[in-house]
């Protein structure tokens, strides 16, 4: 179990969800380009996978995810794939993807993505009841859920969940922005310097305005820009 600057705690207790790390005389020195290996060793020479999973009663390693997909809600770890498993039950899902969304109290909410089978229909009220119902963790249940026409995937056909990061925060600070200007056009986007940089087009930015934005914006965790439009 690590903390949330990566530091080891102590060990998982069985079938508890933790980090999968490895140690031996196979694992590799490190990446060529040593950027990449800073938060890769954990205490003495322990190298951290990044990915999550849990060793049962037998010692047989269940993967469970990765990392760096965790919705961190008020300092609780959430495990997006709890939240997967339960919406995957609903008969008219044919994808579902859980990510955190912004907020200014908890630093992230879980919502989830979802991609309906071909013909089949459900609302997005109709999914909110039935994760209500299934998931396991009351902070885990979602607190917003998506319908779209089709999941974004990788070239090998894993979900992309970045892109669905993206257009969370874009749908928070849209509906946010709306408390000071209803034409705000907000455009989020991986910035390699910045990471996630959120562009928020403001037609007659004069100083109030900017002010309202800065003061709304300031409760996140996010880097913006304004623009004059």
């Amino acid at each position: 179990m690590l903390d949330g600057e990566g530091n080891y705690l102590r060990d998982a207790a069985p079938n508890e969800v933790g980090n999968l790390c490895l140690k031996g005389p196979t694992v590799f020195k490190g990446y060529l380009q040593q950027d990449r290996n800073r938060d890769i060793w954990i205490g003495d020479g322990w190298f951290n996978t990044g990915d999550l999973g849990r060793i049962d009663e037998d010692g047989y390693i269940w993967l469970t995810g990765r990392s760096k997909d965790l919705i961190i809600r008020g300092g609780h770890n959430i495990d997006p794939q709890m939240i997967e498993e339960a919406l995957h039950r609903h008969p008219a899902v044919a994808l579902a993807a859980a990510v955190g969304k912004p907020d200014a109290k908890a630093g992230e909410l879980p919502v989830a993505y979802i991609q309906l089978k071909p013909g089949a229909s459900a609302s997005e009220e109709e999914l909110l009841e039935h994760a209500s119902r299934h998931v396991p963790e009351r902070a885990a249940v979602p607190k917003d859920i998506w319908l779209i026409e089709s999941m974004p995937v990788t070239a090998v056909g894993k979900t992309f969940k970045p892109a669905l990061r993206l257009d969370a925060i874009r749908r928070v600070l849209e509906e946010e922005s709306r408390r000071i200007a209803e034409d705000i056009r907000v455009e989020v986007v991986a910035d390699e310097r910045h990471g996630q940089l959120a562009h928020l087009h403001v037609p007659a930015l004069d100083e109030r305005r900017q002010a309202a934005l800065e003061e709304l914006l300031g409760g996140y965790a996010l880097n913006y820009r304004l623009h004059a439009v």
